[in-house]
């Protein structure tokens, strides 16, 4: 666990720095209204559009290929033995997602291009990360949510991260995945109200 939390960590590096030499990357950010003090604050990234630009570095650094399977970092390629795994993020903004204590856990990718599907893409659930309990943003919201007696329910990464920047700071996101009954035990710890704030359309109506 200790090496996978390591291999996060400076993956989120990576991205981080990534962030600061792709200009597209950083106008879409800007578009969105996300300021530059909201992208340190949550960390925010970019995975170049390449197939093994993450994984040569983290392998150069001396991480193993099983650690960043494991991590979520890396996958095989299907019936290739002999062909190498390539990364699963590529050409997007990352978004890493923390546990409770403000680690690294496993990350959210926004597609940069329109046509590139799916929008978001997650880590894929790992030892650390289980894609179904995880609120992204309840390690920064947890003591506002305790405080205020409310938290406040949003579906997306950039909506959360506006809505911290814009002082709603017991914000959480469910990521792109269903809320579920472990998502709501673990805002009824904290406080027995939530406002949901999903989009006003027919996805949001449903969700």
């Amino acid at each position: 666990k200790d090496k996978i939390l390591s291999a996060l960590e400076v993956a989120t590096q990576f991205f981080e720095n990534e962030l600061g030499k792709c200009e597209p990357a950083q106008k879409y950010i800007l578009a969105r209204g996300i300021t530059e003090a909201g992208v340190k604050s949550w960390r925010l990234g970019y995975a170049p559009a390449e197939w093994r630009a993450l994984y040569t570095h983290m392998l150069q650094l001396g991480f193993t290929k099983e650690v960043l399977l494991k991590a979520g970092l890396i996958k095989s390629v299907q019936d290739a033995s002999e062909k190498e795994p390539y990364d699963v993020f590529r050409d997007r903004i990352i978004f890493p997602l923390s546990d409770s204590s403000g680690e690294v856990i496993a990350f959210s990718g926004r597609a940069l291009a329109k046509e590139t599907e799916p929008k978001y893409l997650n880590s894929p659930d790992t030892v650390l990360f289980t894609k179904s309990e995880v609120l992204y943003g309840l390690d920064k919201a947890k003591e506002k949510i305790r405080r205020k007696d409310y938290a406040v329910l949003v579906e997306g990464q950039m909506d959360l991260v506006l809505s911290h920047q814009a002082g709603v700071d017991n914000t959480v996101a469910s990521s792109g995945t269903a809320f579920t009954a472990v998502h709501l035990e673990r805002l009824r710890r904290l406080s027995k109200r939530i406002i949901l704030a999903f989009d006003g359309d027919t996805a949001g109506e449903k969700a």
